[in-house]
């Protein structure tokens, strides 16, 4: 995530998706090479170095979405799941619910989440799909058919919030982002009914996943406003 982070503050304003995806993946493949790291090709996928980023593009005047995050647009959600996401998070949910039947409570699953070892083998036979089924920066070839973009007209102000799926609920403020968050680990903190993820919160920690949120507005296109930020982005391993 750093990485690829540092790699968005050096882009070019001007990098269209493939150059992107290109420089993103070789700065991963650069840092194996030079610490005498096996290369991405050489590792299984859930061996790899890897991110999902949400970026917008100033000069293209449109949202990138690499991975699993999440962006809303004028109010309209879009997400971006890992195709066998929902499927291994209700199987997480419910072999957990079958162990608290028998007597388990909520905190013995925040000490030692027995639900997500018995999927991680589900998670890690997933992962296969990296650049085939979904696009992720894992310093391999992006899958750029499957990175979602989400064209901005040119004539008309936008509002744009980017975000990791550390937010359950993606709402159109930060407080109210947080409050639903809070709400959801309140009532259901093992990530198992009213939300249901490949994890929940765990003793010790403050939420159940790595989160960052940022909103912004860009206006109408005319020549006044050509030094906006050229792109800006959150990054989650």
């Amino acid at each position: 995530m750093l990485l690829v982070s540092d790699y968005i503050k050096e882009a070019a304003a001007d990098v269209s998706l493939s150059g992107f995806c290109k420089g993103a993946s070789k700065v991963l493949r650069d840092v194996s090479a030079s610490n005498d790291y096996p290369l991405p090709e050489q590792l299984q996928p859930h061996e790899r170095m890897a991110a999902s980023v949400a970026v917008y593009s100033r000069h293209h005047r449109a949202v990138w979405m690499i991975g699993d995050c999440m962006a809303m647009v004028d109010g309209k959600l879009y997400e971006n799941n890992k195709p066998a996401e929902a499927i291994n998070a209700a199987k997480r949910s419910r072999i957990i619910k079958a162990t608290m039947a028998e007597g388990h409570s909520v905190e013995d699953f925040q000490t030692d989440d027995r639900g997500r070892s018995a999927i991680l083998s589900d998670i890690i036979a997933s992962m296969a799909g990296q650049n085939r089924d979904y696009a992720v920066i894992d310093g391999t070839t992006v899958a750029e058919d499957k990175v979602v973009t989400i064209p901005l007209s040119a004539d008309d102000a936008h509002e744009i919030i980017l975000a990791t799926d550390g937010y359950p609920f993606l709402c159109t403020t930060l407080a109210e982002s947080e409050r639903r968050l809070a709400g959801q680990l309140s009532r259901d903190p093992l990530c198992i009914d009213t939300y249901q993820a490949t994890k929940g919160l765990m003793k010790g920690n403050l939420s159940f996943d790595d989160r960052a949120y940022i909103r912004f507005q860009i206006p109408a296109l005319t020549e006044k406003n050509h030094q906006i930020p050229a792109i800006t982005s959150p990054a989650q391993s």
